[in-house]
């Protein structure tokens, strides 16, 4: 189904997620509404300020005692939530991918790396295996992958942090989906090899043409490599600004954020107490 001009990619109405406790429901995303073309969305926030929940609940991935509602949830105007999980399942990696917290954990241990690929490949798809094989050894090519034939005979713990991050990143863009959900992406990398990832993230979304939502808590980083910032704070979003006027943020939980950020070369005086109001959520 192709969106028209004036469809967004993603369109999210009013979503919130809540959980079930003993003292009563608690919520953890409280009724957020954005949208998503074919551009790079930062969200950013403290932890515990519904970042990665509202990556789940867009992929459908709340589960009990949590529930997820919206009164719009669409990919190109296909409401998600009326989806059979049949079908839903299918958006999944195919539509939507998301690449998890440190996703080399997420990978199988007992499995290789290329029975891996072959098999995320296979799931949306109707190939030979030659085919799929093919096709996962041209990805981890085109994440930069120097010798992806080893690569694909490797099992994962037998990879660096950096070389299972682009695994991961190549299993969820092998189906070619038209949005893709980072989550902390690079949290777990250093910073040379961070800068190495984002490169590769940003070309291929660039390439073709998909819309990326950046879930990170590293303020510079999302001003630096997003288009437009989404800044959250204890389950509401609390600022929408483009990347490149985040230092003009207003919002002073923003601005809190911000000067809390050491500087080489600053002050040596300790960095500013973030403050917090609840009447800003």
């Amino acid at each position: 189904m192709s969106a028209s001009p004036s469809t967004p990619l993603l369109d999210v109405r009013d979503l919130k997620v809540r959980f079930a406790t003993r003292r009563g429901a608690i919520e953890a995303v409280r009724g957020i509404s954005f949208s998503v073309g074919r551009e790079r969305v930062g969200i950013v926030g403290e932890s515990g300020s519904g970042k990665s929940m509202t990556g789940r609940a867009i992929l459908r991935l709340v589960r009990s005692p949590g529930s997820a509602t919206a009164e719009r949830l669409a990919l190109e105007g296909m409401e998600l939530q009326t989806l059979s999980e049949r079908r839903m399942r299918a958006v999944r990696g195919q539509r939507i991918a998301m690449i998890m917290q440190d996703p080399k954990y997420s990978l199988n241990p007992v499995m290789r790396v290329g029975r891996q690929l072959v098999e995320a490949l296979k799931v949306h798809e109707r190939i030979s295996s030659r085919e799929a094989t093919r096709r996962a050894l041209t990805m981890l090519e085109e994440v930069q992958i120097r010798d992806p034939k080893r690569v694909f005979s490797a099992y994962p713990h037998e990879l660096s942090g950096g070389m299972g991050q682009r695994v991961m990143i190549a299993m969820m863009l092998i189906p070619r989906p038209d949005l893709l959900i980072a989550d902390e992406p690079t949290s777990a990398l250093d910073v040379t090899v961070q800068l190495e990832v984002l490169k590769i993230l940003d070309a291929l979304v660039r390439e073709r043409g998909m819309g990326l939502i950046f879930i990170s808590h590293d303020l510079k980083l999302v001003s630096t490599f997003c288009d437009r910032v989404l800044v959250m704070y204890l389950g509401r979003i609390v600022e929408e600004i483009a990347a490149d006027r985040l230092h003009e943020a207003r919002h002073p939980y923003t601005r809190g954020l911000l000067n809390c950020l050491p500087e080489i070369g600053g002050s040596r005086e300790p960095l500013p107490v973030l403050e917090r109001d609840e009447a800003w959520a």
